[in-house]
């Protein structure tokens, strides 16, 4: 079972009377700021394993905490909100954020998202030579991604953008991934409006994971997520 300290950032009593039966019942342990300087401060002593994040708190707007948060505070940070505005989606994935839940939301699908993110963030310092998702292997060096398929590894062919495009994916596996953090880490700064281009490779790429079981869900408007759940038809 996944466990932890999870920080939940909110004015709202309701959500804390609603969420800290429920993340206890799951496991965790939950920790309670109701301002963003409240929140601040619990998540430099309190060192929170996860951190649910309002955006409209009432002394700090919630995208000016992430962004201080950023600075001293790697941990994943949720945001949880009833702003459903997709340049406030963007806003937040592109600031740091590992997710975003609207509310109202679904209990169990926000507790698989926790989880999720804490698995994730549990590994990213593992240090390995290459990458390895199920049977889905990277390697850095050859820049290839292999299958193993009936315990033989299989090619699947990938060009250099590609590959790079599929690394970075993995490396975030089930976290969302704007356009413009994609076009930035694959193309660099100069090329962030290039949406359209970026659908074309991304095309690309879901044909050559055909038969993987990993599938690459586009988030409207926002980007994309690797994930191993199949999109639904």
């Amino acid at each position: 079972m996944i466990t932890g300290n999870i920080l939940v950032v909110d004015d709202e009593p309701q959500i804390h009377r609603f969420l800290k039966p429920a993340l206890e019942a799951a496991g965790f342990t939950a920790l309670r700021a109701e301002t963003g300087t409240e929140a601040l401060r619990m998540a430099a002593s309190a060192a929170p394993d996860l951190i649910l994040l309002d955006l409209g708190l009432p002394d700090i707007d919630g995208q000016a905490v992430l962004a201080r948060l950023r600075a001293f505070c790697s941990v994943p940070v949720i945001v949880l909100s009833a702003r459903d505005r997709e340049v406030e989606k963007i806003a937040a994935l592109d600031g740091g954020a590992h997710d975003y839940v609207e509310k109202p939301f679904a209990l169990g699908e926000l507790l698989a998202r926790i989880r999720a993110a804490l698995r994730l963030y549990a590994h990213a310092g593992d240090p390995t030579p290459g990458l390895t998702l199920g049977d889905l292997t990277l390697d850095p060096e050859r820049r290839a991604a292999s299958l193993l398929v009936e315990g033989q590894p299989t090619d699947l062919g990938l060009t250099r953008i590609q590959y790079t495009l599929l690394a970075l994916f993995v490396r975030n596996q089930g976290r969302v991934l704007t356009h413009r953090q994609v076009l930035t880490a694959v193309w660099g700064p100069a090329h962030t409006e290039d949406i359209a281009y970026l659908r074309i490779y991304v095309s690309q790429l879901r044909r050559k994971l055909i038969d993987t079981g990993f599938y690459l869900i586009t988030e409207p408007g926002i980007g994309y997520r690797l994930t191993e759940t199949a999109p639904p038809k």
